[in-house]
């Protein structure tokens, strides 16, 4: 997690369900999927790091959010990938949840569009 990020509120997010998600086009660069399983919320940056393709179109089951494109896999906890066809992982966002308020910091530079573009992500090779 980056130092000094901004905390940005989401919202009430006490009507979202296990095993659903909703995006957040306005967040960061490529905008955010938050997604809830067993009772806790996890943010990942919305954009599949092998098909430039928006997570939250994709598939759900337990803690693996699956692109709709290809079939990559990712991990909710932390971002990381489960295998090709995704060669890195995306990143992962801390949210937190307190008296009806979702908040969420964003990792790495994902916010501010700096010059490093895989900053805040998961990288396996």
């Amino acid at each position: 997690m980056s130092e000094g990020s901004d905390p940005i509120e989401l919202g009430d997010l006490s009507d979202l369900d296990d095993g659903e998600m909703r995006e957040f086009e306005d967040i960061g660069r490529e905008g955010i999927v938050v997604c809830r399983v067993e009772g806790e919320l996890y943010a990942l940056t919305d954009n599949c790091s092998h098909a430039d393709t928006p997570l939250s179109e994709g598939r759900l089951r337990g803690y693996s959010l699956t692109c709709p494109l290809h079939g990559a896999s990712f991990d909710v906890r932390d971002g990381s990938h489960s295998g090709p066809p995704a060669w890195e992982g995306v990143a992962c966002h801390r949210v937190s949840e307190s008296d009806g308020v979702a908040v969420v910091e964003l990792a790495g530079r994902d916010d501010s569009g700096g010059d490093e573009p895989d900053a805040g992500r998961l990288r396996t090779r």
